[in-house]
């Protein structure tokens, strides 16, 4: 008997008939495939998270469900990260069409943001985020939220939350692969000294998850680049918001609020 083994099955419908979900959920239960989690994923799609032990039978489940009237199966494979956050907040996250490692939320999605970033910390070495947005829409605080929703210490190598900090070297106890290190990386670049920014090298060689404000400060003023960055995370108050570091470029960092 092989190991048993989640599916992610996601469909669109057509018509929203009465008895729809019964009929895939009977389905699934004559093939003995157990539903974990269900939940809508847009207005007129469904996704479940599925266990099975025998992969013909999903194999099986497909060729029946491609025969049903009003519903196409849009995903059926094994669950991606994003998969799962889809049955649980009941939405996908909104990803750039041409830039696969940039996703979008705005300010009222804090709980999803959240949730993508901790799934993010809880993998194992080196993870480079890098998060974009304008003052006050939450940036910070999502950054330690996901930290401990990952039960992972947080530690600023720099930031503006309370009064500047600019970190010049660690406890013993700070320097740990449990950790998540926040930079800001307009103070890191723009306002750091040279032990700073000694310290900032050894951060970034280091085997744990590190997490960046202003990450296009950050590689336009450093040695870095964007492609250094496993994912940019786009936080806006509203869809259409511009992000724009314009006070800074006119006018420099001081008339930039970053509380």
């Amino acid at each position: 008997m092989e190991a048993k083994k989640e599916w992610y099955l996601e469909y669109e419908i057509s018509r929203n008939r009465p008895g729809l979900l019964g009929d895939v959920s009977s389905i699934l239960g004559m093939l003995n495939i157990n539903i974990l989690t269900i939940n809508g994923v847009d207005t007129m799609r469904r996704g479940m998270l599925l266990l099975t032990d025998d992969d013909e039978k999903i194999e099986v489940l497909r060729n029946v469900v491609q025969k049903m009237d009003n519903i196409t199966i849009t995903r059926l494979r094994p669950p991606t990260m994003l998969d799962r956050l889809a049955v649980r907040h009941g939405r996908y996250i909104e990803r750039d069409s041409e830039d696969k490692k940039t996703f979008r939320f705005v300010r009222d999605e804090l709980g999803l943001l959240v949730d993508f970033m901790a799934e993010i910390l809880k993998k194992e070495g080196h993870q480079l985020i890098g998060i974009r947005g304008m003052p006050r829409v939450g940036k910070t605080e999502s950054m330690i939220a996901a930290s401990v929703s990952a039960n992972k210490r947080w530690t600023f190598i720099s930031s503006t939350l309370l009064r500047q900090t600019v970190r010049s070297s660690l406890a013993i106890d700070e320097l740990s692969t449990d950790h998540v290190y926040l930079i800001d990386g307009i103070v890191s670049t723009l306002r750091s000294t040279e032990k700073h920014y000694s310290l900032l090298r050894e951060i970034m060689n280091f085997p744990a998850a590190k997490i960046i404000e202003h990450p296009d400060i950050f590689a336009r003023e450093s040695e870095y680049e964007m492609s250094d960055f496993h994912y940019i995370i786009e936080l806006r108050h509203h869809p259409d918001e511009e992000i724009t570091y314009e006070l800074i470029n006119n006018r420099g960092f001081d008339n930039f609020d970053m509380n």
